[in-house]
């Protein structure tokens, strides 16, 4: 095991990162199906390759922004909880989290498949057991943080199976390399590099924040200031680029120029420059 500082960064991601918030209190009253805070508490985002629309995998629910629109649109009448968000190909999404109150679920739901852009889950495996709050596919590997237990959990057969790994810390992100999936790149309190699928560790250093790995010379990173930064080294030195506007909650990486970056509040901003220039691209 790896020992690293504790980072005041850190823990802030890590109670941001799921259950009740202020959204809470304002609907007090209010019935259920009338409540809908929109996409605010952003968990994850992802691109669909069938239309090019963007989706944001929220607190309250899964939302689309259509390629022309700049307005999201809840996807399903479901709010469940949505963390660990992955689009693992056309029309196939993969998640975590928890289950809408209307659901008679466990509150775990383990790892949950999606074959219709979103619109209905299934569970996969894990159900009851895990909270995925870091969830990366590549082919068939899949990579889950597990919040609740500390553990990194391995499957190289789209989620069915999974291999134990002990990270060096609690996880803020993880990004496996585009072209070799066995080697990731992961964020705690500092970097940390593994060339054996999460096996061994060793300590990159740097500055903690969401990833994002588009081309074996990419690999971005936005930390909690909201900086963009670009490795060419798998991690071993970055470049300062362009910023966004406030403190991220996640990150996405389309191809080497487009990236999309959500914020605290909700706010989406796109950039189609390798991470340079920044401007809106929807708002809660």
């Amino acid at each position: 095991m790896i020992r690293v500082r504790t980072s005041l960064l850190l823990v802030v991601f890590v109670l941001a990162g799921c259950g009740g918030g202020e959204e809470e209190d304002v609907f007090e009253g209010v019935p259920l199906e009338q409540q809908d805070p929109g996409p605010v508490h952003v968990h994850g985002l992802g691109i669909n390759p069938p239309d090019g629309a963007l989706f944001i995998a929220t607190h309250t629910g899964l939302f689309r922004v259509a390629p022309e629109a700049s307005k999201a649109e809840r996807v399903g009448d479901r709010k469940q909880d949505t963390m660990g968000f992955s689009v693992a190909g056309p029309d196939r999404f993969i998640g975590s989290g928890h289950p809408d109150l209307r659901d008679n679920l466990p509150p775990l739901l383990g790892l949950i498949e999606s074959r219709d852009a979103g619109r209905t889950w299934e569970p996969v495996s894990l159900l009851g057991e895990v909270d995925f709050h870091v969830l990366r596919s590549l082919g068939k590997r899949v990579y889950g943080f597990d919040s609740t237990s500390g553990r990194l959990l391995v499957s190289s057969d789209r989620g069915r199976s999974w291999t134990e790994r002990s990270p060096p810390e609690p996880l803020l992100d993880l990004v496996p390399h585009p072209t070799r999936p066995t080697t990731l790149v992961a964020s705690g309190s500092v970097l940390y590099r593994s060339a054996d699928s999460g096996a061994n560790w060793s300590v990159l250093g740097g500055e903690p924040g969401y990833l994002a790995w588009p081309r074996a010379d990419r690999l971005y990173e936005v930390n909690g200031e909201g900086r963009v930064l670009i490795s060419r080294d798998s991690g071993e030195t970055w470049t300062p680029l362009g910023a966004v506007g406030g403190e991220p909650a996640a990150f996405l990486a389309v191809s080497a120029r487009e990236l999309y970056v959500a914020l605290h509040d909700g706010t989406i901003e796109v950039s189609r420059d390798g991470g340079r220039s920044w401007s809106i691209r929807s708002r809660p």
